[in-house]
């Protein structure tokens, strides 16, 4: 019933080594998180903005909805004017973009 000195003694706090074997494991993990996902997703999503920033009239992209057009028309810095078939022509912000298939050489402009 009554506790003995001995087990009265040794209550107290862990000895510091003890912590940093806890902490030790943590930090590795997220070392490992942050050089296996984190890291390649940053370098993917630069990737795509630099491709999405380098879209130019003449240009054949792929939509995220899926739809495929060629760009007849810069509107501004965030829209493009795509051509999707014949005579159809929709305006489309360029974060729609998800990928540009082919990299086509701007129309010459026609002289009368």
């Amino acid at each position: 019933m009554f506790i003995t000195p001995a087990y009265a003694q040794s209550a107290g706090f862990p000895p510091m080594g003890d912590f940093l074997g806890m902490i030790l494991p943590l930090v590795m993990i997220m070392a490992v998180f942050w050089f296996l996902l984190i890291r390649p997703q940053q370098r993917k999503m630069k990737e795509h903005q630099d491709m999405i920033s380098k879209v130019a009239r003449g240009d054949t992209v792929v939509t995220s909805g899926g739809l495929i057009g060629k760009v007849s028309k810069v509107v501004d810095d965030k829209e493009l004017l795509i051509e999707i078939g014949e005579n159809v022509k929709v305006r489309l912000l360029r974060q729609g973009i998800s990928d540009v298939r082919a990299k086509g050489e701007p129309v010459k402009a026609e002289t009368k």
